[in-house]
């Protein structure tokens, strides 16, 4: 018998995945490569299903006679270990990122008479128009919930936006790029206490209770599907933490993120400026401890923020506080820095790689803005955040628009600052309220 190779990624078995692989068993004995969650990550959003879920679904239909792992878009090292008469594709690939990907087969098909086969790609209902259908009806809490630690097992580093109302959520939810062929997107969504506070017009001082904060994440659960990270502030009395850790395990937050001061909040970015007092090591330790041993899943993050580079603690205050609080059970540490440029950033990072046996580093660059996220990966960053940006672009663009109604008494002159109504409309899914 001779054999044929495809390629899938197989997030939802569509019709077509099931016409190709009955077109292929006519030529041969079928074998799968499929895509890992990395692999996938690498050039579209995270499949809804585990490796292991897809894997188990392709082994039992009809006609496939093994699945084995591909690693990468490249198929390569499957075709040259596997080395299949055939491969077969859709001939829908000539342009986008797989098409360095398709010469690169035919390349390595000629070294032993192989064939690359490209029947005509099926009209009708796609794996991306499902993708989109499953976005649009939502997700459960029990699958947002541990998407974050998944995205990390699959990409080199996490991207963040915040997010601090429903019609954000879908901002953070929806826009994506294409850069150098490939798509873009934001991975999760980061509800800010800043930006929850300035949205409701109160001070960044835990003025705002958990339980007005519990009804925005409502909103941005009900709008959105990506994970949630929680701005936990400083998380509170301990007692306060643990049910804390338990309401927003139950809703489907995927992490919260607590920050090693005590008493009256201030905003980190003043810095010195104003009274801030940072907690002892034992007690925020502690903290965390029971938090951990609060949550009921694995799935669950706790991640420690800590502010010894804010309030001038120095280096190695910040570096063994690290240490206290992974071997206190925290999945992150966050390194906090409120420096224009990322140079003490990247000696925490420097030193952090040190410590061997650690979790995943996370970064919020506010202030040193400028620096890019390829520099922050290749210094062991694993979660960046963009933590106000939507709330500080949105205030100044209604500013316009007040004053440009109120210069001309009209609104005409102001459509330039506005989207259609009819697009604000369209905007919002009709199905938007079954969504968490």
């Amino acid at each position: 018998m001779k054999t044929v190779y495809l390629a899938m990624s197989a997030d939802i078995i569509t019709p077509a995945h099931v016409n190709i692989i009955r077109e292929a068993t006519a030529l041969g004995e079928v074998v799968i490569g499929l895509l890992t969650d990395s692999a996938v990550a690498g050039f579209q959003r995270m499949p809804h299903m585990p490796y292991d879920e897809r894997k188990f679904v392709l082994e039992n239909i009809v006609g496939v006679k093994e699945v084995v792992i591909q690693e990468s878009l490249d198929y390569v090292t499957n075709l040259q270990r596997i080395k299949p008469d055939y491969v077969m594709h859709r001939d829908d690939w000539n342009t986008g990122v797989l098409r360095g990907t398709r010469q690169g087969i035919i390349d390595t098909l000629k070294q032993w008479g192989g064939k690359l086969i490209e029947p005509s790609y099926m009209p009708g209902l796609t794996s991306a128009s499902l993708s989109q259908s499953l976005r649009d009806v939502g997700t459960t809490p029990q699958n947002r919930l541990g998407m974050l630690k998944r995205l990390l097992e699959a990409k080199p580093m996490v991207r963040i936006i915040e997010a601090h109302s429903g019609l954000t959520g879908l901002i953070a939810e929806n826009v994506s790029v294409q850069v150098d062929d490939q798509r873009r997107e934001f991975d999760g969504i980061w509800m800010s206490s800043l930006t929850d506070s300035a949205a409701k017009a109160k001070p960044d001082i835990e003025y705002v209770d958990i339980t007005s904060r519990m009804n925005t994440v409502g909103d941005i659960l009900e709008t959105t599907t990506k994970p949630i990270i929680y701005d936990g502030d400083s998380g509170g009395i301990p007692e306060h933490f643990v049910f804390m850790v338990r309401t927003l395990e139950r809703l489907g937050v995927s992490a919260v993120i607590i920050e090693d001061k005590k008493g009256l909040k201030k905003n980190s970015l003043f810095g010195t400026d104003v009274p801030q007092m940072q907690d002892n090591i034992e007690d925020f330790a502690d903290k965390i401890t029971r938090g951990k041993q609060a949550q009921v899943t694995d799935e669950f993050m706790i991640i420690a923020r800590i502010e010894s580079l804010i309030l001038k603690a120095g280096m190695d205050d910040a570096l063994k506080r690290a240490k206290a609080f992974i071997a206190a059970g925290a999945n992150g540490i966050m390194i906090h820095s409120k420096e224009e440029t990322a140079a003490e950033v990247m000696t925490f990072c420097k030193e952090y790689k040190k410590f061997g046996d650690n979790v995943p580093l996370v970064v919020v660059p506010s202030t040193y803005s400028q620096t890019t996220e390829d520099e922050l990966e290749a210094a062991g960053v694993r979660i960046v955040i963009y933590a106000n940006q939507l709330l500080r672009s949105a205030y100044p663009a209604m500013i316009r628009t007040a004053e440009s109604i109120l210069k001309h008494g009209r609104a005409s002159d102001s459509a330039e600052f506005c989207m259609p109504i009819k697009e604000i409309i369209r905007l919002i899914p009709e199905g938007s309220e079954g969504r968490s």
